[in-house]
């Protein structure tokens, strides 16, 4: 759970950034899509190397 102080004299809309920064900060919104959808490790594993084949036939001859 993310605690935010309000400081004297700091606008809602502050508070409400530097919460926003500490939200994003945390990963919470990424773990929760990462979480929303099952994959098996095989299918996890196998997504990992077509993406290292994409990125080394994209950027492998710089």
């Amino acid at each position: 759970m993310l605690i935010i102080n309000v400081k004297e004299e700091e606008s809602i809309d502050r508070a409400l950034k530097r919460y926003k920064r500490k939200f994003l900060s945390t990963g919470t919104l990424k773990e929760l899509r990462r979480r929303k959808h099952f994959t098996k490790p095989s299918v996890e594993r196998r997504n990992e190397i077509i993406s290292a084949e994409y990125r080394q036939k994209k950027f492998g001859d710089q």
